[in-house]
């Protein structure tokens, strides 16, 4: 009998402790209440099954038995109340715990009557036990209807869940596994089975499984409980030592270490509290960074839609205009006077840029959604730049500067690699072109080498040259360098941009070296080889 009295008294100390420093710790959170009213649940029948298994007569046993089931009555119900306050599913399943309580309320008024316990009787090695009465049944049936239906709302919440949310519950799981499977060996006597209730430690397992859940994962604030518990505990039994002295020397040693020990305690406590403090705030801050983030991408893709949408509705009519525009010129509605030419040319030439706009932004948008699809091909980089020069030429000529392509002997070819033809075209074209736009005297050269394995374009220039602050952010989007925004006023800042994203999807690498302002500019394209 001393075995049941004592897991009957260590399963009362431990949830009295545990519901008592939970409770005081924060006493307005709900969740708090909760475990501590749970808490005392397990208290209550704890208390009364430590006085039964050593009742000296029938009465005593009677009512211990009687006073312990008030406890066991709702154990269930407020363990199901806790579990839907942490699982935020209170306002979903109110009715079923209303129920739950009404049922255990009115089975309570009835624990004091024959119709709950009948009789106490002998059984197995027990002096007394009780005989169920009929509403005992019922009282068996709620009570494992309510822990079963806990079971099943953590074990879908953890299906659910995930990080430090799923090992919280997980933990919560093994716990209430142990303690209700073991604490059912309490009812195979009253049904005449011969097992005695030898899984009622499980019930302080239990405890101490939560305990630790909440304590390794941050529940409730159990670690300053339990170290201001620690602290405690140890100051009683110093105190104690201190008052048990003997000597004057032991009176001036232990109170020495008593008042050093409280010193420490008081220390240990603050900076457990500190801690929890600054990771509540981290805690705060990742919600409210990972809610900021989020809607930061909901933005960018709706900014994303936006440009595509916008941009496939504007370059139909932009493409009709320089249709009708470059017919005009042609003379096809016949001729023009000279005075109206020069502003059609001039509108021709803004409808194209426009055009080249809307292209950008269509890459943009496709680029950052994922949608820029590639079509590879083994080709010689040589003959790109052969007809970006030839379509650039007469651009330098006007301007009255060189444009150099330094093609290389045929007995020293190059070799074809794989990539996408119109891509690496319009990446090369953009930058021979802002090369002659940011040069106003002498000479743009184009030269291919392979380096390392790898095949390198060297685009050079002598013109408004950059520092090393501006070639930091010159392949950003809409950034444009000092001399951009002097020289040529038009762009907009994409181009560059959109030829790293290029070269980039091609495995390759794009970068720009400056020797400072005025005194030119060399960009570099570098391009994995790739030979048949």
């Amino acid at each position: 009998m001393l075995f049941y009295a004592l897991t009957g008294l260590i399963n009362a100390i431990t949830s009295t402790f545990l519901g008592f420093f939970v409770y005081f710790k924060n006493r307005k959170s709900k969740i708090n209440q909760l475990f501590a009213l749970f808490c005392l649940s397990v208290a209550v029948w704890s208390y009364a099954y430590y006085f039964w298994p050593g009742a000296a007569d029938k009465k005593i046993a009677l009512l211990s038995f009687q006073l312990l089931h008030i406890g066991a009555i709702f154990i269930p119900i407020v363990y199901l109340h806790f579990i839907l306050v942490w699982l935020n599913l209170y306002k979903e399943k109110k009715a079923i715990l209303k129920l739950g309580y009404l049922a255990s309320f009115i089975l309570s008024c009835f624990v004091f009557t024959p119709l709950f316990i009948k009789d106490m009787v002998p059984k197995l090695s027990f002096k007394y036990w009780g005989e169920p009465g009929i509403l005992y049944h019922f009282f068996l049936f709620i009570f494992l209807t309510y822990a079963f239906y806990a079971f099943y709302l953590l074990l879908k919440a953890y299906q659910k869940s995930l990080g430090t949310r799923r090992k919280q519950i997980k933990y919560i799981l093994i716990g209430t596994a142990i303690g209700y499977i073991g604490g059912a060996t309490n009812y195979f006597l009253w049904y005449n089975i011969p097992i005695p209730p030898v899984g009622n430690w499980s019930v302080t397992l239990y405890l101490i499984i939560v305990a630790y859940a909440i304590v390794k994962y941050h529940l409730m604030e159990i670690r300053v409980v339990l170290t201001q518990l620690l602290v405690g505990v140890i100051a009683i039994l110093l105190l104690f030592q201190f008052l048990a002295s003997e000597t004057l020397f032991e009176y001036i040693w232990k109170g020495a270490l008593l008042v050093a020990f409280l010193i420490f305690g008081w220390f240990l406590i603050k900076s457990v509290l500190l801690e929890i403090r600054s990771r509540e705030r981290f805690q705060e801050l990742t919600i409210k960074l990972k809610k900021a983030y989020k809607e930061l991408e909901r933005l960018d893709k709706a900014k994303s839609e936006f440009i595509s949408i916008a941009s496939h509705q504007l370059r139909t009519p932009l493409t009709a205009i320089k249709g009708y525009i470059s017919m005009i010129l042609e003379g096809v509605y016949g001729q023009m006077s000279k005075k109206i030419k020069k502003p059609m040319e001039n509108v021709y030439k803004s409808n194209e840029r426009l055009i080249k706009l809307i292209n950008d932004l269509l890459s943009v948008s496709r680029i950052e959604s994922g949608r820029m699809e590639m079509d590879f091909q083994m080709v010689l980089p040589s003959e790109i730049i052969t007809s970006c020069v030839e379509e650039l030429k007469i651009q330098a000529k006007n301007k009255k500067i060189g444009l150099k392509w330094e093609e290389p002997p045929k007995q020293e070819a190059l070799p074809r690699i794989s990539i996408d033809r119109d891509k690496m075209r319009q990446v090369i074209l953009n930058i021979i072109d802002n090369a002659i736009k940011y040069t106003e005297g002498g000479e743009v050269r184009i030269k291919c080498q392979i380096v390392d394995d790898k095949y390198r374009i060297v685009i050079s220039d002598t013109g408004a040259g950059m520092t090393k602050e501006e070639a930091s952010y010159l392949f950003e989007s809409f950034s444009r360098g000092k001399a951009g925004t002097e020289l040529c006023a038009e762009g907009v800042g994409l181009g560059l941009y959109i030829a790293k994203k290029f070269v980039e999807m091609h495995g390759g690498k794009i970068w720009a070296t400056s020797l400072g302002k005025g005194k030119g500019s060399t960009f570099y394209i570098e391009l994995p080889i790739k030979i048949k």
